[in-house]
């Protein structure tokens, strides 16, 4: 959940990292560290808290080099502090190192160290790392690339791994396993990264790294090999992707952009895939395997986070319109369940950046045991999307912001169109139906856009509840989800304490909660459930409580029985959680920036969980 960058090539180093490091904030900001090789001589600076932070702690200090790399952290081993920052050093002063990941048996390697004289600084299991393959250099008297190949054999868990050594000035060893890492190609240098963010602005050619893969990158030369050493094709891929894509635009944050650019978004996802005027649906995915979906005994989603909630509009869009059962689960508990999976399950996996650890490793049992695996992702390249047998990117651009917003409607899009195609081949929804589904869907983009022009009533309604301690977040069918994902918003971005229900479950305890003090937020939209929901706002009204509703525009029953209201266009049920969640989104983000929060990087979160 670290970012991390490297650089070795003509250009000042510093420079590069430091930039790049301030792209891959939104990865980790406990604390960030640079290390740097000029003339044999190895230097490292590491500092608590934020890249602006360590970029001061610098100032007038000798940065000269034209190797380097850099490491922004998300703390699992150890505190945050200057000690526990990456790069370490080995023993010897020798090595330098950054990691992403976990090693899951670093206590029984680190005793075996103590018991030979090794001395720790730090609390971290990657200090353990880097002095176990310096003890296996010098015991084996082998080069550094084989005494990492030895040591990665051994260690049980997830890296990423950069190494400098001052034998070697001008070379960065790299390895990875369940952490990304990317590397890109220029004239006479080479770039490395967690992501491509650091990368763009200098080259657009990348290679991926494959798990179980060490890289020996050198200015002029690339070098893959796997763990028995063996030398691997690097395969080229052109970056689409612009700098703009990265940067704030004039907004102040990214995540106020990125609800901004949901309209884009969509429409982006939508484009060459839904052809409303041929009554055409486009998934190359799911075209070239519609027998594996037509014909699957039940599907089963995996996801985490924002990703699972799509994952439960989901099923019950398939189960509706493709009549085939659906089970949603979040990865982290699937992959240690033991599931029973048969051959023929179709197992969807969705993942805003594809490298979420906990979903990979329930992909891979899963794939073992005979699935097939189709990936919804938005970073193109990612694991995920290299695991699955076939899928569909959302096409949302980067996504900067550490709470989603555009990822979670982009991955609405993909699979509402999913949903509809699988269904209408199957014979499961009617034309009339199908043809009418797809033209709300296309007028998604307009209607979130509309949505967006005015949204002061939302910064007002914030400051008035800014200092509430809980929220309750209540929906039905289709809007039961999107109620989990304001609740989710609210956290993340505000602390708020917030819990999301189905409306009707609210007398099965939650209802204890409510008095005057207490805003519930209504997920109110005109559909099948509407009457109902309508009784379930009396029942809070009845106890003082203070009622938030989403509701559809033209209403008038709603918002006559409520405190405060925030209006979407009339759409289907079944694409409604596209509009109701915008308003959810913009009520976090507008009291994280009542409180004085830092709506961007929520205490304690990172964009991307790369380990456990």
């Amino acid at each position: 959940m670290c970012g991390i960058v490297g650089y070795t090539g003509h250009r000042e180093a510093y420079p590069v990292i430091i930039k790049g490091l301030k792209r891959l904030e939104y990865r980790g900001y406990d604390s960030s560290g640079v290390a740097l090789l000029n003339n044999g001589q190895l230097k490292v600076f590491r500092k608590k808290g934020k890249v602006a932070e360590l970029e001061e702690s610098v100032i007038g200090k000798d940065l000269q080099s034209h190797i380097g790399i850099g490491h922004t952290r998300w703390a699992t081993h150890g505190e945050p502090s200057d000690r526990n920052a990456h790069p370490h050093q080995s023993q010897s002063g020798e090595l330098a190192m950054i990691h992403n990941g976990i090693i899951e048996n670093y206590t029984q390697i680190k005793q075996e160290l103590l018991s030979k004289g090794y001395h720790f600084k730090s609390d971290t299991d990657t200090e353990v790392l880097l002095n176990f393959i310096e003890d296996i250099k010098k015991n084996n008297d082998c080069g550094l690339e084989e005494a990492l190949r030895i040591a990665l054999k051994r260690v049980v868990g997830a890296y990423c791994i950069l190494l400098i050594s001052n034998d070697d000035p001008d070379t960065i060893i790299a390895a990875r396993k369940g952490s990304p890492l990317v590397i890109g190609i220029g004239k006479g240098e080479h770039f490395l990264a967690s992501d491509a963010s650091p990368i763009i602005e200098y080259t657009k050619e990348v290679v991926y790294v494959n798990d179980y893969e060490i890289a020996i990158v050198r200015p002029d030369e690339l070098i893959l090999k796997n763990l028995g050493n063996e030398k691997q094709t690097p395969f080229i891929t052109k970056l689409d992707m612009e700098l703009a894509a990265i940067e704030k635009g004039g907004y102040d944050h990214f995540m106020l952009k990125e609800i901004h650019e949901q309209p884009e978004a969509i429409f982006d996802c939508l484009r060459g895939r839904l052809l409303t005027q041929t009554g055409q649906i486009k998934m190359a995915g799911i075209e070239n395997n519609l027998d594996a979906f037509i014909n699957a005994p039940r599907i089963i989603i995996v996801a985490c986070g924002t990703s699972w909630h799509a994952g439960l509009i989901a099923e019950y869009l398939i189960e509706e319109l493709c009549r085939i059962p659906v089970e949603v689960e979040y990865a982290s508990e699937f992959r240690y369940r033991n599931p029973v999976i048969h051959k023929g399950d179709v197992i969807i996996a969705i993942s805003q950046s594809g490298e979420t650890a906990d979903t990979l490793v329930a992909l891979e049992s899963a794939k073992e045991k005979g699935a097939f695996i189709f990936g919804v992702v938005n970073a193109v390249g990612s694991s995920i999307a290299r695991l699955s047998h076939a899928g569909a990117y959302t096409h949302s651009g980067p996504e900067i912001g550490v709470a989603s917003t555009k990822a979670f409607t982009g991955q609405l899009a993909v699979l509402t169109m999913m949903a509809l195609k699988i269904g209408y081949a199957k014979g499961a929804i009617k034309q009339p139906r199908y043809l009418q589904l797809m033209q709300d869907l296309e007028a998604v983009p307009e209607k979130v856009r509309e949505i967006l022009q005015d949204t002061s009533h939302i910064q007002r309604m914030a400051a008035k509840y800014k200092d509430a301690t809980d929220f309750l977040f209540l929906g039905r069918g289709y809007n039961f989800p999107v109620a989990l994902e304001g609740a989710l918003k609210l956290k993340e971005i505000s602390y708020i304490h917030a819990e999301g229900y189905p409306a009707a479950e609210m007398k099965h305890g939650p209802i204890a909660l409510v008095d005057e003090k207490l805003p519930v937020v209504f997920v109110a939209t005109k559909d099948s459930y509407y009457q109902k929901i309508v009784s379930n706002v009396q029942e809070i009204r009845a106890r003082k409580g203070k009622v938030i509703a989403v509701a559809t525009a033209g209403d008038m029953v709603i918002p006559g029985m409520s405190d405060d209201v925030m209006f979407v266009p009339d759409a289907d049920e079944a694409i409604a959680p596209m509009l109701s969640v915008i308003p959810l989104q913009l009520l976090s983000y507008y009291t994280g920036l009542a409180k004085g929060l830092d709506v961007d990087k929520p205490r304690n979160l990172a964009k991307s969980v790369t380990v456990e």
